[in-house]
C-alpha cells in the first residue's frame, strides 16, 4: 500500500499539470545557490507605468514675450531689431518685408494706421500706395508731410507685417503686436497721436465705430490722440473728404495752440 507522501506528490504534479507545466525534470541542474542574492533593479524607463504622460512645456504667452521685448528695447533702432526677431505673429511668415515706419522720429505728430497693404508690404514703408498718396495730399495741405522740412511727421501702422489678401487684423494679432505699438509711440515721443481707421481706433482706444469716433480729441498711450477716417475709405466714399478736411484743420490748430 503506498505511503501518503506518495499521494502527497502525486497531488502536487497534478496540480503543476494544472498550472501547464510540461516538464517535471529539466536536462541540466539548476544550482539555486549560485544566482544572486538580488535581482538587477529595472531600468527607469521599464519601470515607468505606461499609463503616465510626459509632461508637456508649458505654452508660450505672445503678449508677455512681446512686452518683454518692447521694453527691453531702448531706442527706435533696437525697437525695430527686436520686432525683426518676434516670431510669434503667423502674419511674419506670409509678408516680403516688415514694415516699421516711414518720416521723421521724433517729429510732433505721429500718424498710426492699421497694417500694410500690397504696396507697402513690396516697399516696406506705410502708406505708399494710393492711400498713402491721398494722404500726403492731406497732409500737404495743412503744410505738414513725412518729409516737410519745418513741420514732418512720423507714421507707423499697428501690425508691421500685411495681412493676406489684407483681410482685417485678428484680435490676437493687435494684443501681441500692441506692446510693441505703445513702446514705438514711447521712444517716438510725438506730441499728439492721429489714429487712422477702425483697427487703430480699435488698439489703441479699444472701441471701434469711426464715424461716431472721428473728429474728437481723445487721450491714446498718455497722449492727446485724434481719429480720423482712413484715407483708403475716403477713396470709396469721397462724400466724407469734408469731414477728413475738418479733421486737419483740428490737427492744425492744436498743433498752432499747442
Amino acid at each position: 500500500m503506498e505511503s501518503a507522501e506518495f499521494y502527497h506528490h502525486l497531488a502536487l504534479l497534478d496540480w503543476q499539470v494544472e498550472l501547464g507545466v510540461t516538464e517535471a525534470i529539466m536536462d541540466t541542474p539548476v544550482d539555486r545557490y549560485a544566482l544572486p542574492d538580488a535581482m538587477e533593479k529595472p531600468s527607469a524607463v521599464s519601470a515607468a507605468s505606461p499609463s503616465v504622460m510626459p509632461i508637456k512645456p508649458a505654452s508660450v504667452d505672445p503678449v508677455a514675450v512681446a512686452t518683454q521685448a518692447a521694453q527691453a528695447a531702448q531706442s527706435l533702432e533696437e525697437l525695430r531689431a527686436a520686432m525683426e526677431a518676434f516670431e510669434h505673429c503667423t502674419l511674419k511668415k506670409g509678408a516680403r518685408n516688415m514694415v516699421f515706419s516711414d518720416g521723421v522720429a521724433g517729429a510732433r505728430v505721429m500718424l498710426i494706421g492699421e497694417a500694410p497693404g500690397r504696396d507697402e508690404d513690396r516697399a516696406g514703408k506705410p502708406f505708399v500706395g494710393a492711400a498713402g498718396q491721398l494722404l500726403d495730399k492731406m497732409l500737404g495741405a495743412i503744410n505738414m508731410g513725412r518729409d516737410h522740412a519745418q513741420a514732418p511727421v512720423y507714421i507707423t501702422n499697428v501690425l508691421p507685417w500685411r495681412p493676406p489678401q489684407n483681410r482685417d487684423p485678428k484680435p490676437d494679432e493687435i494684443a501681441m503686436m500692441k506692446p510693441f505699438l505703445l513702446r514705438h509711440i514711447e521712444l517716438a515721443s510725438p506730441d499728439v497721436l492721429v489714429i487712422i481707421g477702425n483697427w487703430a481706433c480699435q488698439a489703441l482706444l479699444g472701441k471701434k465705430g469711426i464715424t461716431r469716433l472721428r473728429g474728437e480729441w481723445t487721450q491714446a498711450a498718455n497722449k492727446p490722440a485724434l481719429p480720423m477716417f482712413h484715407p483708403a475709405y475716403l477713396l470709396r466714399s469721397p462724400e466724407f473728404k469734408r469731414e477728413a478736411w475738418a479733421d486737419l484743420l483740428s490737427l492744425q490748430a492744436r498743433l498752432r495752440d499747442g
